[in-house]
């Protein structure tokens, strides 16, 4: 019965919609950088992919566009910067902007069988039907005789998961492992990389039997074939951290002879590609592909087919949200150099997200630096305050622990990178500088791209002059973040200034701690928890009185929403012990309230168990003794 309403279907398809067409068939695996044997690392057992590699061409300077699964194929499926759709936080839901539509709908238009096997996990709602079928049965055998096909088979063999995943068969020595500068060397770190190759090589094997599986059918030389991984490797500093460590992905693409025609002007047969290419330029590329030219709203450059680019100057990566901590890093590179700008310094770059705290590594990790036995490169990712700008030579510092931003002989480059990450923020309208729930607020009857481009609900150049202002660290700015907190009409500059003066601890609070107290009747809840949670960490007693107080209702997510809800317990835990007289309440809280989306269910729960950890009960506890053993 499927197979005659297929067939009934494509009937109602246009007389073109088989006419000559490159099927296109893409592989994708999780959680790994180009830790791979056709590029070059000597230990990865990859045969598959390096086989794909030598009959097409590999680019050398790939970026995913977000450190992390969904807002990475978030940009992929829309060609766009979820910073730009505000679709960037972590299992987020937002519409697509006004007007625009998935890649896979202008495919299906042009007659091509779409199927997905079977991850979606956007930050975007569906615009309607995407796919002809996505789940773990989608494949191109389903279509209609002679339709060509476009079909994705993503492996989950190499996902974060799967490296701590034990009893583990060892194949790869964890002897023979590189540990990178920012990891201790120990058993436990060499076991998860050894682990990780293991990892990368399923995978690959899962490659091979769809490639294979394309050749039974006669189809290779029909068939244009991607291969990519989500983003960088899934051992800690490399997933969820916006550096190379975390963005750089292997990406191989083979146009066989019959559709070279169609191929990156500088293909060829085992090459290697400098290009620099980033995850937004994937659906432009595909519909450059197929003949179609790619829509102005898509923000990435088509590199294959004929409305492809020259190639870019820059690549650009973003960090949100991720689970239930708040973040916001930038970062760009130009192939050599890489550099992060971090709007929220007062964080390490290793917020403990309950997930990544699963792994061997970051454990023993984060042991060894409380003990104070890691070194420099190896503590950088514990250490708060982080730095505002960092500037790091791939070159000479591949793993990415010698920050230069200070260094005088780097200074023309640090300008330029700063420079180009600002003229992007600008260009496509970066809208998760308002907090996560005030981008909703605003965007209320619309999408936040929509909002965002509307400068009387999203002044943007003001509110990054407010964030950079309070980000850069400088001590003798905080007159300035007080008279914003306090003064300015736009909440989210409020917002700003009150975590410009959080940021620079004991002596901006002292210096201001009439303006932080006025701060906690703002109008903005977004306000009034900075506030409180510097009042709470620095202030006299009355003060930390006062800072529980209002910290303690927008904490209840029934009292207003989650993501309200989500920043109050993060200020809460940040207090420590001095937000003991919160304890109880917090304990008693059920964790549900008003939310942008079901896959939020979670965060909650975990932020109130770091505050409040349930007590495991101890070996017999309840139960009567036997006696000694």
């Amino acid at each position: 019965m499927n197979r005659l309403l297929l067939l009934l279907s494509t009937l109602c398809l246009p007389l073109s919609a088989f006419s000559a067409q490159p099927n296109i068939l893409w592989l994708t695996s999780e959680d790994h950088g180009p830790h791979m044997g056709c590029y070059g690392d000597k230990i990865a057992r990859t045969p598959n992919v390096d086989a794909l590699a030598a009959k097409g061409m590999i680019f050398k300077k790939a970026w995913s566009v977000a450190p992390v699964c969904a807002p990475a194929r978030t940009a992929i499926i829309s060609g766009m910067y979820p910073s730009s759709t505000g679709s960037l936080h972590m299992r987020s839901m937002v519409s697509m902007p006004e007007g625009t539509r998935m890649y896979p709908q202008f495919l299906r238009e042009a007659g091509y069988y779409c199927s997905n096997n079977s991850k979606t996990d956007y930050n975007l709602r569906e615009p309607g039907k995407v796919w002809d079928e996505s789940s773990p049965k989608a494949s191109w055998k389903n279509r209609a005789e002679g339709q060509p096909f476009f079909a994705i088979f993503n492996s989950t063999k190499s996902h974060e998961s799967q490296i701590r995943t034990r009893p583990h068969t060892q194949i790869t020595k964890p002897e023979d492992v590189r540990v990178p500068a920012y990891h201790p060397d120990t058993p436990e770190v060499r076991q998860d990389w050894a682990q990780y190759y293991d990892k990368v090589s399923e995978a690959d094997a899962d490659a091979g039997r769809h490639l294979k599986e394309l050749a039974e059918a006669g189809l290779t030389e029909d068939t244009i074939v991607f291969y990519y991984a989500d983003h960088g490797s899934g051992m800690p500093r490399g997933k969820r951290w916006p550096s190379n460590s975390g963005l750089h992905v292997p990406f191989v693409v083979y146009f066989p002879e019959k559709w070279k025609h169609l191929a990156p002007k500088e293909y060829g047969v085992g090459g290697e590609s400098d290009r620099m290419v980033s995850f937004v330029d994937l659906a432009p590329t595909l519909l450059s592909i197929v003949g179609i030219k790619p829509p102005e709203w898509m923000q990435g450059h088509a590199f294959a087919g004929p409305h492809q680019t020259e190639p870019q100057p820059f690549l650009h990566g973003e960090r949100g949200r991720m689970d239930e901590r708040m973040d916001l890093v930038r970062s760009v590179t130009d192939g050599r150099y890489v550099y992060l700008r971090n709007y929220y310094p007062h964080v390490s770059q290793a917020q403990r997200v309950a997930y990544q705290f699963e792994t061997p590594t970051t454990r023993i990790w984060n042991q060894l630096f409380t003990e104070g036995r890691t070194n420099a490169a190896q503590s950088l990712f514990w250490r708060e305050p982080k730095d505002s700008e960092e500037l790091y030579d791939l070159q000479t510092d591949p793993d990415e622990v010698v920050n230069l931003a200070s260094s005088p002989d780097h200074r023309a480059v640090l300008d330029k990178l700063r420079a180009a990450q600002r003229e992007h923020l600008a260009k496509v309208r970066d809208v998760c500088f308002l907090p996560e729930h005030e981008m909703h607020r605003r965007a209320e009857g619309g999408t936040p791209y929509d909002m965002a481009h509307d400068a009387a609900k999203y002044p943007f150049e003001k509110i990054l002059a407010a964030a950079d202002l309070a980000s850069d660290m400088d001590s003798t700015v905080s007159p300035e973040l007080a008279r914003l907190m306090t003064e300015d009409k736009d909440s989210a500059v409020r917002f700003w200034g009150a975590l410009g003066l959080l940021m620079r601890g004991e002596s901006a609070e002292h210096d201001h701690a009439e303006a932080l107290l006025s701060a906690l009747d703002d109008a903005s809840l977004d306000v009034r928890i900075p506030a409180a949670q510097s009042l709470g960490l620095y202030g006299d007693a009355e003060a930390r009185g006062k800072a529980l107080a209002t910290l303690g209702a927008p904490a209840t997510p029934a009292e207003h929403d989650v993501l309200t809800a989500m920043a109050a317990l993060a200020a809460v835990e940040a207090l420590g012990s001095k937000a003991d007289g919160l304890k109880p309440q917090i304990a008693a809280m059920k964790p549900d309230g008003p939310s942008p989306d079901g896959r939020y269910n979670s965060y909650v729960p975990r932020l109130i168990a770091n505050i409040v950890p349930v007590e495991k009960p101890t070996a017999g506890k309840g139960k009567k003794k036997k006696g000694k053993k």
